[in-house]
């Protein structure tokens, strides 16, 4: 939990309701595992696993070139999309914001 802790204070988060208002000016990433994503997402939502983040996300068609753009990075609860957020940035993905209680929080709105 140290990890994740840390890795918030150099992210930003947004709330379900904002995400909610904003989600067609972002791409998504859910940050969960396959089996995960097949139960159910956020609309649009492109499933790149935490655990492959670094190695797939540059050779993803909807992020390549993409630097520049707002995404919204969940996962269940909010800790694995804080790490992979804190990740992104650290990619160059400097618009990226992690939605805070992950898919949990937006199912339960």
């Amino acid at each position: 939990m140290d990890l994740v802790a840390n890795a918030k204070q150099n992210i930003t988060e947004i709330t379900v309701p904002d995400a909610q208002q904003a989600l067609h000016d972002y791409l998504i990433i859910d940050a969960r595992e396959p089996a995960e994503f097949a139960a159910g997402q956020i609309p649009n939502a492109v499933n790149i696993p935490r655990g492959v983040l670094e190695f797939q996300i540059n050779n993803h068609p909807a992020f390549t070139g993409q630097h520049a753009a707002k995404i919204i990075v969940y996962c269940q609860s909010g800790g694995r999309s804080a790490l992979a957020t804190e990740s992104l940035h650290k990619l160059g993905y400097a618009n990226a914001v992690s939605l805070a209680g992950g898919y949990k929080a937006w199912t339960e709105s």
